[in-house]
């Protein structure tokens, strides 16, 4: 090996190696190196389609032509090709302004991943290290990214999503990615598809009604407590056994329990705050074990609901301040929480949060969220946090849960 001077930087080697993958590939390398006394500095593999690139950064032997006869030799004998690259100094270090780019798309189109990169070049960044988080039902990749202010890097990445229809999510790389977190979300529209006021209205002949007001309302068109009690109104006489209809009727998002299931897995806390009513919203909670629940309570008095609630309306305030006291309870920072809405009664909520996600939102709200997911798959929220698919398949599969294959 060869001894830098202190303060010099050691002679190094890059040894690349590409060909069929096959087990044994990585030990007959570092087999071929290990009499040569060198050290292992870096190290990256990747397969693609049964296709193996490995790059191996070891610090120079001294006896630099025998270790490239091993190697060459080595690789002879596994059918690869192999590239030997001598230079000075370690990897570089990755700059500054890390931040985590996740693209979502369904297809996701070379064009797309064309003007992604272009724009994190023009914003003078680099794409360090590329990763597949899921290829159904949606593809999902996860660049690593330095060099660039991480808001900076969203403000410009926004356009591009737009304009090709894709997901991007751009988060700060940082320990709280990883760390165990609050998730709080919105029920009508995000947690479950559709309103639950306009299927109570059904029963009293007023869907048609309620679902123009429930539009105005969630599209910021209106204030929230004023509609919600308008609407309310409008449900008077209709008996309380409809709440259990409307529960059976209930279809939760696809991906809804995978994604409850599995982070609950990795110490994750869940809350429902809702603008709907708590004589559903907790019997979800329970069904889902979610940790905590908030929302409207409609009063009922004997057997049938009067038109009126009981107590304050859980409105925009007042999801953004029961994510805070729930953040509070279990001993997180706002900064450690995670949003999900689609209306404008979310917004305060979703700013609060140390992520606020925009899921099928109104327009607004996708302007104002940190990030959006447009896919109806509430599950994919999990790629955002660097857990993949096949971690999600994996644990499922282990605790006994079957996961429908992906096409071939």
């Amino acid at each position: 090996m060869t001894d830098a001077r202190p303060g010099e930087k050691p002679e190094t080697l890059l040894i690349t190696l590409s060909g069929k993958d096959r087990p044994g590939v990585t030990s007959s390398m570092f087999t071929a190196l290990s009499g040569a006394g060198v050290e292992v500095l870096d190290l990256e593999q990747i397969v693609l389609r049964g296709r193996l690139i490995l790059g191996i950064l070891v610090t120079a032997p001294r006896n630099a032509k025998k270790v490239r006869a091993a190697i060459d030799e080595t690789a002879e004998a596994l059918g690869m090709s192999v590239d030997i690259d001598r230079g000075v100094g370690d990897n570089k270090s990755r700059a500054e302004g890390r931040s985590h780019v996740t693209i979502i798309g369904s297809p996701l189109r070379a064009s797309a991943m064309a003007a992604v990169a272009g724009r994190i070049a023009d914003a003078g960044a680099n794409i360090d290290r590329i990763e597949r988080m899921a290829r159904y039902p949606v593809t999902a990749i996860d660049l690593h990214v330095s060099g660039a202010d991480t808001d900076a890097l969203r403000t410009v990445l926004a356009g591009e999503a737009a304009t090709h229809g894709i997901d991007i999510a751009v988060q700060r790389a940082n320990l709280l990615r990883r760390g165990t977190r609050l998730i709080v979300m919105d029920v009508d529209s995000t947690l479950i598809q559709g309103e639950v006021i306009e299927m109570l209205a059904a029963h009293a002949g007023y869907e048609a009604e309620v679902a123009a007001v429930t539009a105005a309302a969630m599209g910021g068109e209106l204030d929230f407590e004023e509609s919600l009690r308008s609407r309310v109104a409008l449900l008077a006489g209709v008996p309380a056994s409809a709440l259990d209809e409307v529960y059976a009727a209930i279809v939760l998002a696809p991906g809804a329990r995978t994604l409850v299931r599995t982070l609950r897995r990795l110490g994750y806390r869940f809350a429902l705050v809702s603008g709907g009513f708590s004589q559903l919203v907790d019997r979800l909670a329970v069904d889902l074990g979610i940790h905590f629940s908030r929302a409207n309570e409609l009063e009922i008095v004997d057997g049938v609901l009067t038109g009126r609630i009981v107590g304050p309306v859980v409105d925009r305030a007042g999801k953004a301040a029961a994510l805070r006291e729930f953040a509070a309870e279990i001993g997180v920072s706002e900064e450690a929480t995670i949003a999900i809405g689609d209306g404008a009664n979310d917004l305060d909520m979703l700013n609060a949060a140390g992520l606020g996600i925009a899921y099928n939102a109104k327009p607004m709200v996708r302007d104002a969220a940190d990030t959006s997911v447009n896919v109806p798959y509430l599950d994919t929220i999990m790629y955002l946090l660097g857990i993949s698919r096949e971690e999600i398949v994996a644990a499922d599969a282990e605790a006994g849960f079957v996961t429908p294959a992906p096409p071939v």
